[in-house]
């Protein structure tokens, strides 16, 4: 099981720039709202786009899905160890409780 990061380690961890956040939902769920900064990996893509998004297998990684029971951040998560990424987690939550915890959100149009 992927180790688990809380929203105030994830949010340090992103203003600090010290993490990259990947959306496991991609489509139009990344299209309609992310977390900042995050880019979008699909378990179906991961395979083909991990290397060009992600080129440091040592870089902290955290993927997140929509809520804790979507199975998309475990499943992403588990590709990007099996390639051999050394730093993956999973956000504890998902951005539903971000965005009820009122943190900003990000999109293809605004930031908010």
């Amino acid at each position: 099981m992927t180790a688990l990061i809380s929203r105030d380690e994830l949010k340090a961890a992103i203003d600090a720039g010290t993490v990259t956040v990947v959306d496991a939902l991609g489509g139009d769920y990344y299209a309609q709202q992310h977390l900042p900064g995050a880019i979008p990996l699909t378990e179906a893509e991961v395979a083909e786009r991990a290397a060009e998004l992600l080129p440091d297998k040592n870089a902290a990684i955290v993927t997140y899905c929509s809520n804790p029971s979507c199975p998309n951040s475990q499943a992403v998560a588990n590709r990007l160890t099996a390639l051999g990424y050394t730093d993956v987690r999973k956000y504890r939550e998902g951005i539903q409780d971000w965005v009820e915890a009122g943190l900003p959100v990000e999109s293809l149009t605004t930031a908010s």
